[in-house]
């Protein structure tokens, strides 16, 4: 298979749905980084008066990025399960805001991946959070034959189906 780090990392996210029903795409990946945009969206905000992203949006954000990472990262096809996830919430995202993950593989071991994510504005570059997360190895012949053939061809509709995309009270996410 050869294909870059960023289509790897673009075809593991297009197989997860709640991903596409929150919009995010990957800006850029190498073999141990990569950044994911999350975009601003009405149906995401968890303090209304404020209308700041919620924060399990952006956990959500941080730990499909640093998951991905983890699967760029390893030669192959190998599904990394979470294990563990830290997060600090330094601040509240400001309204209208973009928020981009920077993820990084620290340590690849024979069992675990090691890794870490900061949460930015798009605009500005201020921290939102920060995360450390533990990813357990499973070993590639636990990945699913649909799962591989997606990531091979790039063609997400034999993993998920062709249905449209589910509307939450009239509003698409």
């Amino acid at each position: 298979m050869n294909i870059t780090a960023k289509q790897k990392a673009e075809r593991f996210l297009s197989v997860l749905r709640h991903c596409q029903l929150l919009g995010m795409k990957v800006i850029q990946a190498d073999q141990n980084s990569l950044q994911m945009l999350l975009p601003y969206n009405e149906a995401i905000i968890g303090n209304p008066l404020m209308a700041t992203i919620h924060g399990g949006a952006l956990t959500t954000l941080m730990d499909t990025a640093c998951g991905t990472a983890c699967f760029v990262a390893i030669d192959g096809m190998e599904l990394c399960p979470t294990l563990d996830l830290r997060v600090d919430y330094m601040r509240s995202s400001e309204k209208g805001e973009n928020i981009i993950a920077y993820a990084s593989v620290a340590r690849v071991t024979k069992n675990v991946v090691f890794t870490e994510c900061l949460v930015k504005q798009e605009s500005d570059n201020l921290l939102i959070a920060k995360c450390n997360a533990a990813f357990m190895r499973i070993g590639p012949e636990m990945t699913p034959p649909d799962f591989r053939k997606v990531v091979e061809t790039g063609d997400a509709s034999v993993y998920l189906g062709t249905d449209p995309l589910v509307k939450h009270g009239g509003n698409s996410l």
